[in-house]
């Protein structure tokens, strides 16, 4: 997740940009860069770290012009540095491309455009377009004009995306087409804002709304030509379209949120976005593919290894639990989960043979930082999962397998989460073929069922309102209980530590078996008892706590999936989610948790996105 700004009209542009650039920050802060256009000439500026030091550059080296790009980078390929900041440029320096998204086929591109001469310089997937649209010209080249190529710059952009295969938002600029944005989108979000001689671009509303409230939403397969007099729409096969114009009523505050209230909301409703950009271009091959040439983890590796240890902290460390169920029923070998902090106060038996799989939302977590030194001392190997490019724990890891949410502003983890567990459950897949363990027609049957998950989360944030009504009705009880068996066991716990984080209300998640055992005593009218009672092999015996927990007086919520007969008391309530094999539920039974917990924390008038005593990224021991 990258934020994107342009702009063309008569003022100045940098200032603009920056300004929009500020807004978008919260969309990535690893690197930043302009490009504008002067006389014939583009010239850029682009800086490591945050927007502040792009600031410093271009006080320190003006860069002028009323045609420019901006972008704010989170890092996907390639770590934080000048060289990989956008805009990139083409050989000839006369054309600089700005993007969000993964473009899938990008070893394939390179491999094609170094063969046909093109020098690259940076190692991010973005580079490979921009030297595709160069390509492109190269053949219409001749046609070139000194001041209208609009036409050629057009169908370059047009046919370079053809051959592209994977998500974007991308804006072009060519010093040979003056007065001309291309802008561009599949899967990843781009809006034009509309002024009167001026025209605006952003990957979000806040970009420009201090300039204009009307905007134009691009969807999928879409372009636009930008110029100061407005915008045209077409698209990827070239046919013109119209767009309706839409007055936008939000704030800013309520726009950098996408309209709701707070980011944690905004956050969950991206999780089927989250979801798919995790797994984008990770589902083939199979077979010493993916894991080898993305994080350089070789099958001899996996076939090799005797034990592998997941650590992390908090819902990390859930999302762990989970991996641990996928690791040793698709891979066949030994996993255990251990909590970060008390990981490295251990005496270990560790080796070569053994895998660390360390997970974190920010790579900066200080306990399971200490955990991955702690195993490459004892001759381990550690593999990360991690949201952030460049961050110390990927730095210190051997191999890194990196989600793609983009930046989590809410301080309780819920796309991460959803980001976290697609990681995992692709190196379970994998490293099951690699390891002869999982053969490739059932591996491709659990891809098939993966691809369909970002559908059912969106499924289960339509039962919002129905949580809202719950939530009206439960948010003054003092305590709750969660309990679920086999792999949803996790995503108890999960449900209650959102519950605790941000509405403070003390809530426990537990092994629906350990009831009997301790837990049940607490059970009365005043405890509600969240029951994750989805399709599952232990299905019956949830159906047998929930008639343990009704026979105290407690209050069920229950979690089922469609179709399936629910035994509910008068005072329960029921939550229902599309019928799916138990395998990957806990990717869409976390959903419902999620929403529960905000809508109570909102109800109990609690600060939701920072909540009493939490740090987004615990930095010390």
């Amino acid at each position: 997740m990258c934020g994107i700004v342009g702009y063309v009209g008569s003022r100045q542009a940098v200032p603009i940009l920056m300004d929009g650039l500020r807004r978008l920050e919260y969309r990535g802060y690893d690197s930043a860069g302009i490009a504008a256009v002067s006389g014939a000439a583009i010239e850029r500026r682009r800086a490591q770290g945050k927007l502040s030091q792009l600031d410093a550059l271009l006080e320190a080296s003006p860069l002028k012009g009323t045609l420019a790009v901006g972008h704010t980078r989170w890092a996907t390929h390639g770590k934080p540095s000048e060289e990989n900041a956008h805009p990139h440029t083409d050989c000839t320096k006369s054309l600089v491309v700005i993007h969000n998204g993964i473009i899938e086929n990008y070893l394939e591109l390179k491999e094609k455009l170094v063969a046909a001469g093109h020098k690259f310089e940076s190692e991010t997937d973005t580079e490979v377009v921009v030297h595709l649209i160069e390509e492109k010209l190269r053949a219409s080249g001749k046609h070139a004009k000194p001041d209208f190529n609009d036409p050629l710059l057009f169908e370059a952009v047009r046919q370079a995306l053809n051959d592209v295969r994977g998500a974007y938002a991308l804006a072009v600029l060519w010093a040979k087409a003056p007065g001309t944005i291309i802008a561009a989108k599949t899967s990843s979000p781009l809006v034009i804002g509309l002024g009167t001689g001026e025209t605006f671009l952003g990957s979000d509303v806040p970009a420009f709304l201090d300039h204009t409230r009307k905007a134009v939403f691009l969807d999928d397969g879409e372009m636009a030509v930008l110029k100061a007099g407005g915008a045209s729409f077409f698209t990827l096969a070239g046919r013109k379209v119209e767009k309706p114009v839409q007055t936008i009523a939000w704030n800013r505050s309520m726009a950098e949120k996408g309209g709701h209230k707070h980011f944690m909301i905004k956050e969950i409703y991206e999780q089927p976005e989250s979801c798919e950009d995790s797994m984008r271009g990770r589902l083939f091959p199979l077979r010493d593919g993916v894991l080898q040439r993305e994080t350089g983890l070789s099958p001899d590796v996996l076939k090799g290894l005797r034990q592998i240890y997941l650590v992390a902290c908090g819902t990390a460390h859930h999302a762990c639990m989970i991996g641990r169920y996928w690791i040793e029923d698709l891979a066949d070998v030994p996993a255990q989960v251990e909590i970060a902090s008390e990981f490295r106060y251990r005496q270990h038996v560790l080796g070569p043979k053994d895998l660390v799989v360390a997970v974190s939302q920010s790579g900066e977590t200080a306990d399971t930082l200490a955990a991955v030194r702690c195993a490459k001392e004892k001759g381990a190997k550690v593999f990360a999962v991690c949201n952030s490019v460049g961050s110390a724990i990927t730095r210190a890891a051997d191999y890194n397998l990196y989600t793609h949410c983009g930046p989590e502003c809410g301080v309780a983890s819920t796309k991460a989460f959803i980001g976290q567990l697609t990681g995992l459950v692709l190196f379970a897949v994998h490293a099951g073929v690699a390891r002869g363990a999982l053969k490739e027609s059932q591996a491709r049957e659990i891809i098939d069922d993966l691809v369909r998950i970002p559908g059912r989360i969106r499924a289960a944030l339509k039962l919002e309102p129905r949580i809202i009504e719950i939530a009206k009705a439960l948010h003054k009880k003092s305590n709750f209980l969660y309990i679920a068996r086999h792999l949803n066991f996790p995503i108890a716990m999960e449900g209650a530590l959102k519950l605790k984080e941000i509405s403070y209300i003390h809530a426990e998640g537990y092994a629906a078996g350990e009831l009997k055992h301790g837990p049940i005593a607490l059970v009365d009218g005043e405890i509600p008892v969240m029951v994750i009672a989805t399709r599952s092999r232990v299905q019956e015996k949830l159906a047998s706590n929930v008639m343990e927990v009704r026979a105290r007086g407690g209050q069920c919520i229950i979690l089922a999936s469609e179709g399936d007969k629910i035994d509910a008391g008068k005072n329960d309530f029921v939550l229902r989610l599309p019928a799916m094999d138990e395998l990957l539920s806990p990717l869409v039974n976390v959903v419902p948790l999620q929403l529960l917990a905000y809508h109570i924390a909102v109800l109990r008038g609690c600060d939701v996105d920072q909540p009493r005593n939490l740090a987004k990224s615990v930095t010390v021991e």
